[in-house]
């Protein structure tokens, strides 16, 4: 019963929205055709429809891509042309034309008076739009413009605006207008202190211009007025600073939690330095560099088929790194159990041997690969814009997170990796088959750490080299978590990233790793066993 409600309620929303579409419509096809009685009640009829497609259609009318159509025995109709195609501009239906009708059409064409009043209502129609983020962006811009003649719009739409971030959206804006076209002194200074309190960053320039004027003509009162607002706005900039590094520090650190969830289960449970894990983050890179490649030539670039390119590669990596995985287990990485130095060198060698195969493969320098349109923007919350993108690397580590989980305390074979690393004879006494326990849960990391790659995929570029600005931060994250415990490793990742970001701006890239790297050397000489020592036989092996 609920569903059908549902479902019912969405038809007649979305009915909804087509019916006003096609009112906006009509309402463009009067204007253009002339058949009306009243210009102005027409045009504040488009401007308060807040629909973005006036907008568009006024800016191909301007280009003459507006035509006339007169249908034998009927009325009048005004094709618009999009992309090589003749559309009804009422019903929006598409129109098959022979190359002697299309040769018949005729441009319709905007008076000069016309185009400027329309000019106003697409420069304003953003205001009442029913996105609050278009309305704010409308607004900003409009603020920004300091046009004088887009105040009374902006005080009207603010008298009526319940949205608390569109007000301050719209109160910024007219206080820059009156920035430039302030009645008196008492309004401008009432608008520089306005705007201070905004913490306004578009605004900084044009009051440290005033300042400095105020300065020049020894008016005390704005000089100071508008230097307050400056340190207001200077501080808000550095509060966003740190925010925007916080933020990036989670994002690194989700990336590091997903490579290093993998590492940290095989080296508690083999004992093994495995240097080529790095690589396994280039597999994921380059295979949703593959994937992009595929879906282009399949669907095209302009296809909503093409978009999936990057959701099918994550589970494909982790089956081809997985199995990879598996492969290199049981002919290489099995004759390296708690042979530390020489699974050291020999992982190393092997780390070689990969990059220099992605090199013959895709060649030396970056690939880049395209973020899909849902990854493709910036979030802003309280100022702070934040990479969709990170958001979703966030989101997949905390997948990830649930997922290992799972795999460790609701599965036979989580039983089995927690008892071969607790005490690996003790198990094997027991009937567990340790050295398939060891070749999949390998392939698991692996698998793990190409999932990574895909998501850094939309971060940075994909190249040779990708997994080896990894590998050591990965590590870091396993010894200071405590060998084979994934709280460690979640905290440590967590804590790596944050640190890593927030020292950049203060010290720069370079110091800001060295110190933390000094840092993490700190702790281990005073917890040597990480923050969650590992206690098992196995260790004292």
């Amino acid at each position: 019963m609920k569903k059908a409600f549902l479902v019912l309620l969405l038809s007649f929303a979305t009915l909804s929205f087509a019916d006003d579409a096609a009112d906006v419509r009509q309402t463009l096809n009067n204007l253009a055709l002339k058949n009306y009685d009243d210009e102005e009640a027409l045009l504040q009829s488009l401007s308060n429809s807040g629909d973005m497609f006036v907008a568009e259609f006024v800016a191909k009318w301007r280009v003459g891509e507006v035509f006339d159509y007169e249908p034998d025995g009927q009325a009048p109709e005004l094709l618009v042309l999009v992309s090589g195609n003749y559309y009804e501009l009422v019903s929006w239906e598409q129109r098959a034309l022979s190359d002697e009708q299309i040769e018949g059409l005729s441009k319709n064409r905007a008076s000069r008076k016309l185009r400027r009043k329309l000019g106003s209502v697409t420069d304003t129609i953003g205001l009442s739009a029913p996105s609050d983020r278009v309305r704010i962006n409308a607004a900003l811009e409009l603020g920004s413009s300091q046009k004088g003649q887009y105040l009374p719009i902006l005080r009207e739409k603010l008298e009526v605006e319940d949205k608390s971030g569109v007000q301050r959206a719209l109160r910024e804006a007219i206080n820059l207008i009156l920035l430039a076209n302030a009645q008196s002194p008492e309004e401008l200074l009432g608008a520089v202190k306005a705007l201070g309190d905004l913490h306004s960053i578009r605004a900084k320039g044009a009051i440290i211009n005033i300042r400095d004027k105020a300065s020049d003509s020894g008016d005390e009162e704005l000089a100071e007025t508008a230097a307050r607002a400056i340190k207001q706005i200077e501080d808000h900039e550095e509060i966003l600073v740190h925010a925007g590094s916080f933020f990036r520090g989670i994002s690194t650190g989700s990336v590091l939690l997903i490579v290093s969830f993998g590492l940290a289960i095989t080296f508690g449970l083999m004992g093994i330095i495995n240097m080529a894990h790095g690589e396994f983050i280039a597999i994921g890179g380059y295979t949703c560099y593959v994937m992009q490649n595929y879906f282009a030539s399949w669907f095209g670039t302009e296809s909503p088929e093409y978009q999936w390119f990057f959701w099918a590669s994550i589970p494909i990596s982790f089956l081809i790194a997985g199995g990879l995985g598996l492969i290199l287990e049981k002919g290489f990485f099995r004759f390296l159990y708690k042979r530390p130095l020489e699974s050291l060198l020999a992982t190393w060698g092997l780390s070689m041997i990969m990059r220099q195969f992605f090199r013959y493969q895709f060649g030396a320098a970056n690939v880049q690969v395209a973020n899909p349109e849902i990854l493709s923007a910036n979030v802003e919350f309280a100022g702070i814009a934040m990479s969709e993108a990170r958001l979703f690397a966030i989101c997949f580590a905390v997948f990830v997170c649930l997922m290992t989980w799972a795999l460790l305390n609701k599965t036979n074979l989580g039983l089995y990796i927690r008892a071969v690393m607790q005490n690996r004879n003790m198990a094997s006494s027991l009937g567990i088959p340790v050295k398939r326990v060891n070749s999949l849960t390998f392939a698991f990391g692996c698998g793990l750490a190409a999932m990574a790659g895909v998501i850094l995929s939309q971060i940075t570029n994909v190249g040779p080299e990708m997994g080896q600005a990894y590998i050591v931060d990965s590590f870091m994250v396993v010894v200071v978590g405590g060998v084979g415990n994934l709280l460690g490793a979640g905290i440590s990742a967590m804590g790596i990233g944050v640190s890593d970001q927030m020292l950049q701006p203060i010290v720069g890239p370079v110091m800001g790793k060295i110190v933390v790297l000094f840092l993490i050397i700190l702790f281990l000489q005073w917890k040597p066993g990480g923050l969650f020592p590992t206690k098992s036989r196995s260790m004292d092996d």
